[in-house]
């Protein structure tokens, strides 16, 4: 396995889901991790605690990172229990989902704010420690629906396709402090945000994947570990899919 031995990494949104697989494989692989939550602080536990069982690390904060002092919060707090962080992950994301003309201006507002300003809060914030170390790893989480779009999910696909222009950006900015900006775009991955989609919607999800079958969190996670790793040292601003072959 790739190792992050010596390594601190904050994972958003890390108390379930995506971002749960996440932090136990970046622990797994040797590093120490931050914990983010906003409401599941039950699900934080769990993880931390997981974690704890590896042998490495881990606390927990909780900060809704589509407030910037909260997002300010959480890396100060994070660089003050480990006094350096190498590796950020931008998961926290939620949705929203209505056609265009039944959504209102909240759906579309809260999406945007915590999906994009999100990415763009944690990761000003950030970078200022980053630059100084002349070192890190960020690691974006947008989705397939950013590029191919889908009905129902205007609100959600311009957060992830903003996400994709904003990190291309930045990894421009930073490259020349040896940071490295990368976007993980998941197709189809069950979580329990997917659990309770329709069957006929999960039916049709699943024939247009060539690999026939949903993705895992450890599909994404997998992904993020490599990332996060010096074997990844050459490779920034890219978008890379985790979805079975869907998006082609």
């Amino acid at each position: 396995m790739l190792s992050l031995k010596g390594r601190v990494a904050i994972v958003t949104g890390s108390s379930r889901g995506i971002g749960a697989a996440t932090a136990i494989r970046l622990a797994q692989a040797g590093a120490d991790l931050v914990i983010n939550y906003n409401s599941n602080k039950d699900g934080a536990e769990k993880v931390v605690k997981q974690i704890k069982k590896i042998g490495q690390k881990a606390i927990k904060v909780k900060a809704n990172v589509a407030i910037a002092v909260q997002a300010r919060e959480l890396i100060e707090k994070s660089i003050t229990e480990y006094n350096k962080i190498d590796i950020l992950v931008n998961n926290a994301g939620i949705t929203r989902d209505k056609l265009l003309l039944r959504m209102k201006e909240n759906d579309w507002q809260q999406v945007i704010d915590v999906n994009l300003k999100g990415v763009f809060n944690t990761t000003k914030i950030i970078s200022k420690h980053m630059m100084k170390q002349r070192n890190g790893k960020i690691i974006n989480l947008s989705s397939v629906i950013g590029i191919m779009g889908n009905a129902g999910q205007s609100n959600y696909a311009a957060s992830k396709a903003g996400i994709i222009g904003f990190s291309k950006s930045i990894a421009r900015e930073l490259s020349s402090r040896n940071i490295n900006v990368n976007i993980i775009a998941p197709g189809y991955i069950e979580t329990d945000m997917t659990e309770d989609l329709p069957e006929k919607f999960r039916k049709n999800m699943l024939e247009n994947i060539p690999l026939n079958r949903a993705g895992s969190g450890e599909d994404v996670a997998n992904l993020v570990l490599f990332l996060a790793s010096e074997m990844s040292d050459y490779i920034t601003g890219q978008v890379i899919n985790v979805d079975g072959g869907m998006l082609m």
